[in-house]
């Protein structure tokens, strides 16, 4: 492998990173009122949250790279602001992998969150405790596997995202060139060595991803077993 391609990994490695933790920090309390609320905008907000479970890649890029360009509305903002515009950098990639990856972060949480119950809350409301304080030693420790599975799902989805990628960062080595664009590179210019290399490292990420995820998933029981 060239060192471009080293510089793909080390760069996936950050924006994968990046993206998890900021997808579990603004992931968490959509998932929190997801889980608790009974607002008629419940459908509504989960129907957009997973929208990029069915929507193609390159159409949530398209859009993302219309509105954020020099002649959208977010792109004005960020210009009028003079920080520029954020396609083909690298904070334009990492806004484009939060909203592509969120459902792999919301949908885990949500799900350990309604798999709580009321009584845990109730609980806690008969001791006194406020919501801040009931959120934070009550429901965050007993979702914590959701939180795992939910990091261990949105770092791969965003390691292993292609179109999105290429419609808002482009090819820019050492910028905004990640995996599996320099995989599509190796292979479009017929070096199947580097791109086999690349390639396999991807499979034998995914695997052990999905082991991982299997391992948390699975109950303590099972586990024990």
């Amino acid at each position: 492998m060239t060192p471009a391609d080293f510089s793909a990994i080390r760069l996936t490695a950050e924006l994968a990173t990046l993206t998890t933790l900021l997808l579990l920090l603004v992931g968490t309390p959509i998932a929190w009122w997801l889980a608790r609320t009974e607002s008629r905008w419940k459908g509504p907000v989960a129907a957009v949250v997973a929208l990029p479970l069915v929507l193609p890649p390159t159409v949530l890029g398209f859009y993302l790279l219309v509105t954020m360009g020099p002649h959208g509305p977010v792109g004005r903002l960020t210009s009028a602001l003079g920080l520029g515009v954020l396609p083909f950098t690298f904070p334009g990639l990492v806004v484009a992998s939060v909203l592509y990856s969120m459902p792999f972060v919301v949908q885990p949480v949500q799900n350990a969150f309604e798999a709580i119950g009321a009584r845990p809350f109730e609980v806690a409301a008969t001791l006194r405790a406020g919501p801040l304080d009931t959120f934070f030693s009550v429901a965050v420790p007993l979702a914590r596997r959701g939180f795992v599975s939910a990091a261990i799902l949105g770092f791969a989805h965003t390691v292993g995202e292609f179109g999105v990628v290429l419609m808002m960062g482009g090819n820019i080595p050492g910028v905004t060139r990640v995996v599996s664009v320099a995989i599509y590179d190796h292979v479009e210019a017929s070096e199947y060595a580097p791109a086999h290399a690349l390639a396999g490292g991807m499979v034998l990420f995914s695997f052990v991803v999905m082991l991982a995820f299997h391992w948390v998933s699975a109950s303590p029981r099972r586990r024990a077993g």
